[in-house]
């Protein structure tokens, strides 16, 4: 553990939980800043009934958080837990209602978050990355056409190839709290997570990204272990960086991380970390059952040598 090592952790979903999972073993002060354009599911049918924020991602990222102790598991599998019934609550997960009633109690989406982890002993905090719900539009190219996707359950289930993604609204306002974290951190890390529906849309949110681009800290991009299905298919871990420049030209990264069973050509991944001005870090992350999953431990121990510039 690295005590007083300001963190903040961006995207979503599995990957995010991936990150968050390591990242609580190596720093007490993190911070995640997650999408919110979640039209899916649990998340998706609580959005449009009520008009709240989709909490699903940010659910994730506090049970991610809990402890290992008995008090954090046990939390962490009820915030997760979803109903299996004929009924309108199937599907719906604990954690989703639970953060749903602090928000309409409160009025206030970052304290309900704040008193969740509290209750769940979260080891960080969970921050939106925008105070409105977004969706995420796509330009996808399929069979030499190029037509726009909305929404991210329909942009992670295109046939087509995603080129690029922007937001609706446009302008969304950005959580100040999120803006915030990133200006005070010493490092920020980008992904694991679906690359195009979690860990881009940051890149879209202008005060956001204006804060990701201003910050004197240091920025890690960690690299998925396979392609997403339908967002990245055919994807090498250069091209993720390729559409990552893309995206946000002037971003500088001082270390790429990636697997060492994923870098076929660790020589060309050099190059293109070297293009967004950093280094790579190859190192076995990836869970020893061969699923395309981090292993947290794994994970940790090579975060924290980074962090300690002992990698």
């Amino acid at each position: 553990m690295i005590e007083g090592l300001k963190v903040v952790a961006l995207g979503g979903g599995h990957g995010l939980y991936a990150s968050l999972t390591a990242l609580r073993r190596v720093t007490s002060e993190l911070t995640a800043v997650v999408t919110v354009a979640d039209d899916g599911g649990s998340s998706g049918r609580l959005r449009r009934e009520l008009g709240v924020l989709p909490p699903g991602d940010l659910r994730m990222a506090l049970a991610a958080l809990c402890g290992d102790d008995d008090w954090g598991r046990t939390w962490s599998e009820v915030v997760q837990h979803r109903f299996r019934s004929e009924g309108d609550l199937h599907g719906h997960a604990v954690g989703n209602l639970l953060i749903v009633a602090l928000w309409e109690r409160l009025g206030d989406t970052v304290a309900g978050l704040d008193w969740v982890g509290r209750l769940l002993g979260a080891h960080g905090r969970v921050l939106p990355m925008s105070s409105v719900p977004l969706d995420i539009a796509a330009e996808v190219e399929l069979d030499g056409e190029v037509s726009t996707v909305r929404g991210q359950v329909a942009c992670a289930l295109t046939p087509g190839r995603v080129r690029a993604i922007s937001l609706v609204p446009e302008d969304p306002p950005a959580c100040p709290e999120a803006v915030q974290a990133v200006l005070d951190a010493d490092w920020v890390v980008f992904g694991p997570g679906s690359w195009f529906t979690s860990v881009l849309p940051h890149l879209k949110v202008p005060q956001l990204a204006e804060a990701l681009h201003s910050t004197a800290a240091r920025r890690l991009v960690a690299l998925n272990l396979a392609p997403q299905p339908g967002e990245t298919d055919g994807f090498s871990p250069q091209k993720h960086l390729e559409v990552l420049r893309q995206h946000a030209p002037s971003l500088e990264v001082d270390v790429v991380l990636a697997d060492t069973g994923v870098a076929e050509d660790a020589e060309e991944l050099a190059k293109a970390a070297a293009e967004l001005g950093g280094r790579l870090v190859l190192a076995a992350v990836a869970d020893q059952d061969g699923s395309p999953r981090h292993d947290a431990q794994r994970l940790a121990s090579v975060l924290d040598e980074i962090f300690r510039e002992k990698r």
